[in-house]
């Protein structure tokens, strides 16, 4: 199992920053909130059980309008969230109670033996999984 360490959530967190949806981070990417949660890449129903307790029905309901939209689609749609807020505290509850073990066991099916390395090199290889997925294909891993 791997060991997330505070110095290696610290890590992530301070790298993504905290993400408003109304700024769109481009590229391939969807419109991304709180600690790096890109709604290009999450189910409807998973978008509302990570985010449910901490946004209005109404902010809901527009962002899951922008759930699996990517690139020019997500960026079209980002200039009409001006007015939804991500506060910081519950962007990192969701990163930290909802992502990070996702993230964590992802990397550990991609990287077995993982548990075995030190704790920091565990960590950078979760930042990684978070950052780049899970393939091993592609100018991703260069």
């Amino acid at each position: 199992m791997i060991v997330l360490t505070d110095k290696a959530k610290k890590f992530i967190i301070d790298f993504e920053g905290l993400n408003q949806p109304s700024t769109w981070p481009g590229g391939d990417s969807g419109i991304t909130l709180g600690i790096g949660y890109d709604l290009g890449y999450v189910t409807v129903d998973q978008f509302e059980s990570d985010w449910a307790p901490y946004l209005t029905a109404d902010q809901l309901k527009r962002l899951k309008e922008a759930v699996g939209k990517r690139g020019i689609a997500a960026k079209n749609r980002s200039g009409q969230l001006q007015d939804v807020k991500i506060n910081r505290k519950d962007a990192e509850t969701v990163f930290i109670e909802r992502n990070l073990p996702m993230y964590a066991l992802k990397t550990e099916m991609t990287f077995p033996g993982i548990s075995e390395l030190p704790l920091d090199a565990q960590g950078a290889l979760v930042s990684l999984v978070f950052n780049r997925g899970t393939s091993m294909e592609g100018d991703r891993r260069a």
